[in-house]
């Protein structure tokens, strides 16, 4: 949620990331159109409330024969506190909604623009050209993930379409041990980084999920329970943010960082005919997420520190990928800024988002009350969030560690969990 007293004394800078976001700018004239009617109730209502007070007071003292007079304009006065207590608390919720439909505001030098709007900050890794190298199917295209899986018996998407529906899979033998080796290697790394590992919850109460900013314009990506009125997490970010709800946290030591490990549950509305082939785009999957709390000051150092823990997995498994700065309009509604990590998909010759982090200053807490207390009293914290390793990650390994005989090398890191360096065919 916007900081409101930010609001009143720079609204350009919010009117201005609305608009490179995309959004509407004329939200931030209603939020404080809203403000001002919120505070002329209040002020209405504490001066009626005062009246009363003194009131009570003169009715006490009053004769006997000018209390009836008195009795009954109290109880007038009484009417007006409680009609003027309803105005203040209509206001109050009225402002609160009104600062919902304002996105947070864009860090400096975000680009402005949509989804192809991005700007590649740099290129990491060699692109094999697996063409030259022979490692091509029957029809000389490059085999993609799914093609190379199913000779490995590494994932079932026809069986898993046959039990749950399109767009889920089976991971089957090696596939399975493959992400059990990937997580472990993420959360390994979380744990040297100094996260503290957690197994979080995948079904939260809708209050965290509005809190984290995810029942927003994407709201329809959201699986609803509706008979329990619990949502389904798209990612361990939620229940994360949720974790310190309403709490006051100690940073006196430094940021505090948690790594959760979580199935992860996507709707994926609106993607029809996107990416239909393999497990790139599905309903379920795994993911270890790093999140983090700190002072509002440390938020974007934090960042970047992020980030290069992703870049460092990625650089670990020997993936070819590339980080971009992603434009404003792209962000989602929490975030101030995203850096994506994207690995070359040689399939497709094109690059593959498998991970990002954002940070979402003090967005989140604002909405979820998560506080820090300093000199002068308590206030928000900032939260950051980056994913470490997904489900997706095997759509990466897979295809640029193909050979021409359909088996795929292991990066030594997973090479030391699995017991094997090659995965053959069966």
């Amino acid at each position: 949620m916007i900081d409101i007293r930010a609001l009143r004394e720079d609204p350009q800078t919010a009117r201005d990331s609305q608009t490179s976001r995309g959004a509407d700018p004329t939200a931030v004239d209603a939020a404080l159109a809203a403000d001002v009617a919120r505070r002329e109730a209040v002020a209405r209502f504490e001066a009626l409330r005062a009246q009363q007070k003194a009131s009570g007071k003169l009715v006490a003292a009053a004769p006997k024969d000018e209390k009836p007079a008195l009795v009954a304009a109290a109880k007038q006065l009484s009417d007006d506190v409680k009609a003027a207590q309803a105005d203040a608390d209509a206001a109050e919720a009225a402002l609160d909604a009104a600062l919902r439909r304002i996105d947070n505001v864009v860090l400096p030098g975000v680009p402005p623009g949509g989804e192809d709007d991005f700007v590649v900050l740099r290129e990491v890794g060699q692109v094999r050209d697996l063409v030259a190298e022979g490692v091509v199917g029957p029809d000389g295209a490059v085999p993609d993930h799914l093609a190379v899986a199913e000779g490995l018996r590494a994932i079932d998407v026809k069986r898993g379409a046959k039990v749950s529906g399109s767009r889920f899979y089976f991971l089957t033998g090696v596939g399975a041990r493959l992400e059990l080796a990937l997580l472990s290697l993420a959360m390994d790394t979380a744990l040297e980084a100094g996260f503290t590992p957690m197994i979080t919850p995948t079904l939260v109460r809708p209050e965290i999920m509005a809190g984290t900013g995810f029942l927003g314009a994407h709201a329809d990506e959201v699986y609803r329970l509706a008979a329990d009125d619990l949502y389904l997490v798209g990612t361990s970010e939620v229940a994360l943010a949720g974790y310190h709800s309403d709490e006051i946290l100690d940073l006196s030591d430094g940021p505090v960082r948690y790594a959760g490990w979580s199935a992860c549950y996507r709707r994926e509305a609106g993607s029809h005919g996107k990416d239909t082939r393999g497990i790139i785009r599905v309903h379920q999957f795994h993911k270890v997420e790093m999140f983090a709390f700190c002072d509002a000051a440390d938020a974007e150092t934090e960042h970047e520190r992020m980030l290069a823990l992703e870049e460092g997995m990625l650089t670990a498994l020997g993936l070819p990928y590339r980080v971009i700065d992603v434009a404003a309009g792209d962000l989602g509604s929490s975030a101030a800024r995203k850096f994506d990590c994207e690995a070359w998909l040689p399939s497709q010759a094109r690059w593959l988002e498998l991970t990002s982090t954002s940070n979402c200053t003090t967005f989140q807490a604002r909405r979820l009350d998560i506080r820090v207390r300093g000199e002068g009293g308590t206030t928000p914290v900032a939260t950051l969030n980056g994913t470490l390793a997904t489900t997706r990650w095997l759509v990466a390994l897979l295809e640029n560690n193909q050979q021409a005989d359909g088996s795929v090398t292991v990066p030594a890191p997973l090479a030391a969990r699995l017991g094997t360096d090659v995965l053959v065919p069966v």
